[in-house]
């Protein structure tokens, strides 16, 4: 009785036939339990021939495909032809080891599993011989592909599955991946298991690789994905493409030959663009894909798609142009080909998808969390280095300046992140933020990890869509701030946890110590962790048995020793950022805040991530009777390492108000659950899928809000005064204009002035940062007159008398007039010397007024009366 049928492809294999034959038959098999079967596909080097010669002898048996070869085509005439219910597949090359045939096809056999693989790319997997550049090409045609198949090695050719699954391998199927076509038309129905095999590359003809392969499978990828992406359907849009070049360049030029300002021109030569290309392509690019007609929902997508890609597109120019200093009548291309990229992908993926032969739901959800992910990323590393820094930006800057092994507000993290990204990049918005990116990145590995770990790949998939669309971790992404590297720093910990009390893996412990001692060299608030860690212990009895082992005392001994530079620096300044942080939270004012809260952590999670966090938070999800205990532990993990922080900042909320983006990282621990609900179409309340139905337009609204005020800030909005962030931005251009001032005093003083930003710290480190390359200003903060300053107490601490001018720069005339000590406010004008009047200078940018800034200038300073406040 025949077992298993071996399927063999050939074309040109005269040389192997031989060998390969002689390897199967000399293996531990009864020669009748298997069958080989040759499928050629016009051979012209007497391969039929070889084979006839074992047809007449063994069970072996030749089908010739007088077709096209295709294999594809002729893997699944073989399977036609087979008499068995078992398939193998593989090479006739000899890459693929025929003694590992029993290993691979065992599983199948025995019905453990329905496909099994040999592996290159698993635990004991290799290549040998092979090229450096067909390992590369393998390798990346393997990766490509991971985002919607849960498989290492999608490309390998040998491998076993059941008979009746390649019933549902679809007729467009083509190329030489039917292995990949198998998953992915199976996708959720079944069984894969992966067994180690070690390639070696053919010693008898010539590999059958061509170009036109890689872009069928290409081709394939995208289609099982679900897109309209074809050749056909590439070639009809880059045509119509090349005509909206034509429209949008000339409009371009013509608008900005006029005078028109390079926001207000690219917008106009875009939209006009745009509204052609959409016509054209609805009628003719993507036509066989849908009835042809304009639809308004269809055309409501495009305009969609468009915006996004218009938004990412000023950013590209705004690059070239003023950072790259590339003319205008040059960047526009690269920029229109940016756009051409987004637009094309955005319409054969959302607005003209592949309604004939639609992937799952889970497919669905997959390619737009990658698609999203990406261009989330990619808006982060065009604007990250336009966007000019805010002022708590340009004060840790100031750290980096100042370089300690801790600081009185916040741990160093964050300053030696910036030191290292300036020393590489220089000292711009490049080189001070490159940390956060590089934090996000981080984050992203470790929370996709934890949520693998706690369910699935398809919902680690969405738990980075929810990472890259929530405004806490989109902003900790994009800004340098001490949350940049806590956010990474508590991923690192919660995935490490998790592997120590739920896995019961000894070696995270020593990963758990590392994240949490390098979470509170970022910010103190990661000690929030090890409350909650503790809580678990107790709680869980699987995991109270740690409490009587060595690990985790380690662990925090680990993190202790890391977090040593704090504890000096500390010991070295009358504890002075300890003092410090516990005031800020055990502060005399009481004020109840947990309304505010509530609104900060809406605004944080958006209001339909603040709905699906409750629901996760506090709702019991029933786990199925075979695997209870380790869903019920999976349910207590993610409440306590959640709801223990929550609960501690609702506490502090109710005598004390919160900053606003403190609870930002507490949410980590619960985004895999939300990203689990997103994909759940069953037991799930009426409520819960209203709330779960909100995440579509969620996701659109937020990149959207993203991708505008980016472009706002760099670039501008034509028709949108600048009238926000007045206060807070456009530090550059105000910078200029104190310089300004400060040479018309040294003019007419013959003098260098003392700068001092009216504020605790915002306006010195602003105007410092923007004032260092080509300026050599004296600038203060208001602690020159005995008021609070932070870290600029320990920097430049209350000054002596001084017969140098004085200029105040604040953000509001009541910042010049006042200073408050000990809750007190303090007459400035009483320590200044012959004080001038407050006045203000409008601040524009490429010619347009953008917000004022008020000084007063005086002859010289008394010294600050009243000593300044306790550190």
């Amino acid at each position: 009785m025949t077992q298993f049928s071996i399927v063999v492809p050939t074309l040109n294999e005269s040389e192997n036939i031989d060998l390969l034959l002689t390897r199967l038959f000399a293996l531990d098999f009864n020669p009748d339990s298997f069958e080989v079967i040759f499928v050629d596909d016009g051979s012209t080097d007497g391969t039929p021939d070889k084979i006839r010669v074992w047809e007449e002898k063994t069970n072996v048996r030749l089908i010739e495909r007088r077709k096209k070869p295709d294999l594809t085509a002729s893997i699944l005439a073989g399977v036609a032809a087979a008499k068995s219910n078992i398939i193998v597949v593989m090479d006739a090359d000899l890459s693929h080891p025929p003694e590992r045939l029993a290993a691979i096809v065992t599983p199948v056999i025995n019905g453990s599993y329905d496909i099994a693989i040999g592996s290159r790319y698993v635990a004991g997997g290799s290549t040998e011989n092979w090229p450096l550049h067909r390992q590369l090409l393998s390798r990346l045609g393997s990766c490509i592909a991971r985002p919607i198949c849960d498989v290492n090695d999608v490309t390998s050719g040998f491998f076993a599955f059941r008979r009746e699954l390649a019933t549902s391998i679809s007729n467009h199927a083509h190329g030489y991946k039917i292995l990949f076509e198998l998953l992915m038309a199976n996708h959720g129905k079944i069984r894969v298991i992966e067994i180690p095999i070690c390639f070696h590359d053919r010693t008898h003809g010539t590999s059958k690789l061509s170009f036109a392969h890689q872009r069928a499978y290409i081709h394939r990828l995208l289609t099982l994905a679900g897109g309209t992406v074809t050749l056909n359907t590439a070639g009809r849009f880059a045509v119509v493409g090349l005509l909206g070049v034509f429209v949008d360049a000339i409009i371009f030029q013509w608008m900005i030959n006029n005078d028109a300002g390079l926001a207000f021109a690219h917008f106009v030569s875009f939209f006009v663009a745009v509204t052609t290309n959409y016509a054209l392509n609805s009628k003719w690019s993507f036509r066989e894909y849908h009835a042809g007609n304009l639809q308004w929902y269809r055309f409501s997508r495009f305009l969609t798609v468009g915006a996004l890609a218009l938004l990412m597109r000023g950013g590209v120019l705004a690059l070239l142009v003023y950072v790259w200093h590339v003319p205008t009548y040059l960047a526009i291309f690269p920029a229109i080909l940016a756009t051409a990229i987004i637009n094309y992908l955005g319409s054969a993926f959302y607005v003209f998808p592949d309604e004939k032969n639609p992937p799952s739901q889970e497919i669905r959800w997959r390619t737009a969390a990658v698609g999203i992910v990406a261009f989330v990323i990619a808006l982060r590393l065009v604007y990250f280095g336009l966007a000019q820094l805010i002022p708590d930006e340009a004060y840790y800057w100031q750290y980096a300046q100042h370089m300690a092994l801790s600081f009185y507000d916040h741990p160093p993290m964050v300053a030696w992140l910036i030191w290292l990204g300036t020393s590489t990049l220089g000292h711009n918005e490049f080189g001070v933020r490159i940390g956060a990116i590089l934090c996000s990145l981080i984050a992203m590995g470790y929370l996709y990890a934890l949520a693998q770990n706690l369910y699935d790949k398809s919902t680690a998939i969405r738990t980075l869509l929810l990472v890259a669309i929530f405004p806490f971790a989109f902003a900790s992404g994009l800004l340098m701030t001490p949350d940049a590297p806590l956010v990474a720093a508590w991923a690192a910990a919660l995935y490490y946890l998790e592997r120590a009390l739920i896995a019961g893996q000894r070696i995270a412990w020593l990963g758990m110590g590392i994240a949490f001692g390098l979470g509170l060299l970022s910010k103190y608030t990661l000690g929030l962790l090890g409350i909650a860690a503790l809580v678990f212990v107790i709680i869980d009895p699987v995991a109270r048995r740690w409490l009587l082992r060595p690990h985790p005392y380690l662990a925090a001994l680990l993190a202790l020793l890391l977090f040593s530079p704090v504890i000096i620096w500390n010991y070295q300044n009358d504890w002075a950022s300890f003092a410090f942080q516990s005031n800020r939270v055990l502060a005399d004012e009481y004020r109840f805040s947990v309304h505010y809260l509530i609104a900060h952590i809406i605004i944080l999670l958006t209001p339909v991530g603040f709905l699906a966090a409750a629901i996760a938070l506090f709702s019991v999800i029933k786990p199925k009777p075979e695997n209870q205990l380790s869903e019920r532990r999976r349910q207590l993990f993610i409440q306590v390492f959640s709801g223990v922080p929550l609960l501690i900042f609702f506490i502090i909320s109710t005598f004390d108000a919160p900053r606003f983006h403190w609870t930002g990282p507490i949410w980590l621990a619960i985004l895999p659950t939300i990203a689990w609900m997103i994909g759940q179409s069953n037991h799930l309340s009426t409520f819960t899928k209203r709330v779960m139905a909100g995440w579509r337009f969620t996701i659109i609204a937020s990149v959207f809000i993203y991708a505008f005020v980016l472009h706002y800030v760099a670039l501008g909005i034509p028709g949108i005064p600048y009238q926000f962030f007045t206060e807070h931005y456009f530090w550059r251009e105000t910078a200029a204009e104190i310089e300004r001032i400060a040479a018309d005093v040294k003019n007419q003083s013959g003098i260098d002035p003392i700068i001092v930003g009216m504020s605790k710290w915002s306006v010195a480190s602003a105007l410092s940062f923007y004032t260092h390359n080509h300026a050599k200003l004296d600038i203060r903060a208001r602690n020159m007159f005995g008021g609070s300053g932070a870290m600029y107490e320990f920097w430049l601490p209350s000054q002596i008398p001084s017969n140098r001018p004085i200029i105040q720069v604040g953000m509001k005339p009541r910042h010049l007039e006042t200073v408050k000590i000990d809750q007190q406010g303090i007459d400035i004008k009483e320590t200044l010397i012959q004080p001038g009047p407050i006045e203000y200078r409008v601040v524009e940018r490429y010619g347009t007024p953008v917000r004022r800034i008020y000084y007063r200038i005086s002859q010289g300073f008394k010294g600050a009366s009243l000593s300044t406040p306790s550190r």
